[in-house]
């Protein structure tokens, strides 16, 4: 009995012996292992880094380029309506009622005179305007003209056309200081419209914005062109707002020559400029997008090494607006 006694126990004490036995790494396994996981890991975190920032790049670009599109769409819409589109001579000369062929009307629009969003360029102002294309345009104004004057005011009103001025602007940042908008350059829309030319314009037909003027079909000058450059605004600063059209707009560009310089409006090597053909009441309009301006607020400038980031397009489109020369 006692000695299968101490053989049960010298067993149970053996098997104890057995499981307390513990096996691990040692301090150098441990060291070549760490080694090789970041010699391992680092280059695949790297890879994955870039895949990821590459596919927000190229996220950034696909909307560049879809509202850039869209953007043009807009403008060519806008420009089918045109009547007469002001050349280099009518945006960058001022009011001239000495020698008519130096006249423009860039002392009557923004940012010459004041507008919202686009005001006289100060120390503090972050944003600087420049119009790029300036048109009038003959626009539809629905249920703006009774039939007879007893529905001047009824609900059998018929449609009536007005005048507007209408102007897109290249919008800068230099400053870097206004965060509403991108830290590059956008585009603004300013209009001012007239009222309906007709004898039963009801409210809507008669309604017309602060500091419109019609064309100055009415000037001397021995062309169209010498007229349009006469116009002068009704007042000195105006209630209407430039609207940014898009943003994101590239500030530079690879330097190239689209038209001649008497055609071109504003600068080749920015992301919005113009070629205007006056007398065919034509223009060609070109937008270059910033799509890292999407992601980053430095180092926006054009390369040759990420032209890819920087989509364009242009679209070429005629005035079919009707003018009443007579």
């Amino acid at each position: 009995m006692i000695n299968s006694l101490k053989f049960i126990l010298s067993t149970q004490l053996k098997r104890s012996g057995i499981n307390k036995t513990i096996s691990g790494f040692t301090l150098i396994e441990l060291l070549v292992a760490m080694v090789m996981a970041v010699l391992i890991i680092t280059p695949l975190m790297a890879f994955l880094i870039n895949i990821l920032d590459g596919d927000r790049k190229e996220q950034a670009k696909a909307t560049s380029e879809e509202e850039i599109q869209a953007a043009l769409d807009y403008i060519a819409r806008d420009l089918q309506q045109a009547v007469y589109i002001y050349d280099v001579d009518g945006v960058t000369q001022n009011t001239n009622t000495t020698t008519i062929s130096s006249s423009g009307i860039k002392d009557q629009i923004p940012p010459v005179k004041s507008a919202s969003s686009c005001s006289p360029t100060t120390g503090s102002n972050p944003s600087v305007c420049t119009p790029i294309l300036v048109f009038w345009k003959r626009e539809l104004i629905a249920d703006s003209v009774g039939i007879t004057a007893s529905t001047q005011t009824g609900v059998n009103a018929d449609d009536g056309f007005a005048y507007s001025l209408v102007a897109y602007y290249l919008i800068t940042n230099p400053n870097k200081t206004n965060n509403t908008w991108s830290q590059e350059a956008r585009i603004g829309r300013f209009q001012l419209r007239g009222q309906v030319n007709a004898a039963y314009a009801n409210t809507a037909g008669r309604a017309s914005d602060v500091g419109f003027n019609p064309p100055p079909l009415n000037k001397s000058g021995a062309t169209l062109k010498n007229k349009m450059n006469q116009w002068q605004a009704a007042s000195d600063d105006y209630t209407n707002q430039v609207v940014t059209l898009i943003d994101y707009i590239s500030n530079t560009a690879p330097i190239s020559t689209p038209c001649s310089t008497p055609n071109l409006v504003g600068s080749s090597t920015s992301g919005f400029f113009a070629c205007v053909d006056a007398n065919e009441v034509l223009a060609q309009v070109y937008i270059r997008g910033n799509a890292l301006a999407r992601l980053q607020n430095n180092n926006l400038a054009y390369t040759a090494n990420a032209k890819t980031y920087f989509p364009s397009a242009s679209v070429r489109v005629r005035g079919h607006g009707f003018l009443f020369t007579k």
